[in-house]
């Protein structure tokens, strides 16, 4: 089953997360079939803090990729029209 979930980077106490579509039985840091978008929580002033590609998002929803809890919320956030 293919999954859209956070894949987390950055350094200790500084995360940064990519929004990665992949297959459910890989490890969250592992391969993965696309990247698209990020999630950055610890964004100050001028950084952006979300953002990802809705065109190839819808392509995968449409597919049947599920998201995971967190990224069903951040996908509502960057489009309220949804």
């Amino acid at each position: 089953m293919v999954i859209i979930r956070l894949s987390r980077g950055g350094a200790k106490k500084k995360p940064f997360y990519s929004i990665v579509v992949a297959d459910q039985r890989r490890a969250p840091r592992g391969r993965f079939i696309e990247k698209i978008g990020f999630f950055n929580p610890r964004a100050v002033e001028h950084e952006q803090r979300l953002k990802i590609d809705q065109e190839r998002a819808d392509f995968w929803l449409n597919r049947g990729a599920l998201p995971s809890p967190r990224v069903r919320q951040l996908l509502k956030a960057s489009h309220p029209s949804a």
